[in-house]
């Protein structure tokens, strides 16, 4: 007996409903089975675990470093999970510091430390580093705040064992560091700014985790490396020179681009603060003609050095290293600075003169 044409309407309607039925199920067990995934994934890893693990938050991370970095400790289950309820959330900034967490604490517990400053290691020392510093400074002020002296802190970052584990371990550290006319191999490399270490930190420790903070830093430019074509050494050497002869992050690009131009054409640099790293005398210290013509790597007064200094003669900013990559694209070949640090460029050495001659007739120029 032939159905009629409502009794297949109905039979399709029944079929259709019980789809439905059937995806609406499905659907709440998928959306189920995620939440639970995800309450599973932000719990603890060990709700047993009694013991401490130290994490250090260093400043500058974003949500996914410490995510990750959580994540290599062991301390949460998914870094995925947790990066993607830490920005669905309103959650206050992070804090710098060292932190004893626990595999026992929640990732909200974990979020909510790491946010309030709570669990901080309160045996730990806060050391600044002020950029465009000669390298021993920087020694002096480690050997300052831990017990080390800086013969001994100069004889371990000088040790040829530990310049080829850093030029393993650093993808923008090379072999270059140890051409023998270097005075100081990682000056230059080691990036200023203030660091939260262990009282009881290693001198291994306290090196390596100021060449982490630059490697994090150059990471963010490593595009624009690569297309330059220039060797990361070349690009702090210049940057630290750039760091010295001006102050501005306009300037300091205008300076790179006037030193790129001076390469360009073969022309010596003729940097004096060259000469003051080559001879070993502070800045604002009196340069004599000996000192001015002395013919070593770094000089690039005297005629010894056509191109780049040997290796960098301080510790550059952020934005000097900025400046050194990426630089004002100028027509320019000199410079000279007034008392105040602003920068006047100029097309010929006979200009030069003539801005000179000015900024002393209007008492700026620097004596």
């Amino acid at each position: 007996m032939k159905k009629t044409e409502t009794q297949v309407t109905n039979s399709i309607n029944k079929k259709l409903k019980r789809i439905i039925i059937i995806l609406f199920i499905l659907f709440f067990i998928l959306i189920a089975s995620a939440g639970t995934f995800v309450i599973v994934s932000l719990a603890p890893v060990d709700s047993k675990s009694d013991g401490a693990i130290e994490f250090v938050l260093e400043k500058g991370w974003g949500v996914n470093k410490i995510a990750d970095e959580l994540e290599k400790n062991n301390l949460i289950k998914n870094a995925f999970v947790l990066k993607v309820y830490i920005k669905l959330n309103d959650t206050p900034s992070f804090q710098a510091g060292t932190y004893l967490l626990s595999k026992s604490m929640s990732a909200d517990e974990i979020i909510g430390s790491l946010t309030t400053g709570t669990n901080v290691v309160e045996n730990s020392v806060k050391v600044t580093f002020v950029e465009g510093k000669y390298f021993p400074y920087y020694i002096k002020k480690i050997s300052e705040n831990f017990e080390f002296s800086e013969e001994e802190i100069m004889t371990k970052v000088n040790s040829e064992e530990f310049l080829n584990k850093v030029i393993k371990k650093y993808w923008f550290i090379e072999e270059d560091i140890l051409n023998k006319d270097i005075y100081y191999p990682l000056e230059g490399y080691l990036f200023p700014d203030t660091y939260e270490f262990k009282k009881d930190a290693t001198i291994e420790e306290i090196i390596l985790k100021m060449l982490d903070a630059m490697e994090i830093k150059l990471n963010n430019y490593k595009d624009e490396i690569n297309l330059s074509n220039k060797k990361v050494s070349s690009l702090l050497t210049l940057a630290s020179m750039v760091e010295l002869e001006a102050v501005t992050p306009e300037d300091r690009a205008f300076v790179a681009g006037i030193f790129y131009n001076r390469l360009n054409v073969g022309m010596t640099l003729g940097s004096d603060v060259t000469t003051y790293y080559a001879v070993k005398k502070e800045m604002g210290e009196s340069l004599t003609l000996v000192d001015l013509n002395s013919c070593n790597a770094y000089n690039t007064r005297g005629t010894c050095v056509q191109g780049l200094p040997v290796g960098p003669i301080c510790s550059p900013s952020l934005s000097s290293i900025v400046a050194a990559i990426t630089p004002n694209e100028n027509d320019y070949y000199y410079f000279v600075a007034d008392k105040n640090n602003k920068v006047y460029p100029s097309k010929t050495s006979s200009d030069q003169d003539r801005v000179i001659k000015d900024l002393k007739t209007q008492g700026l120029w620097p004596e």
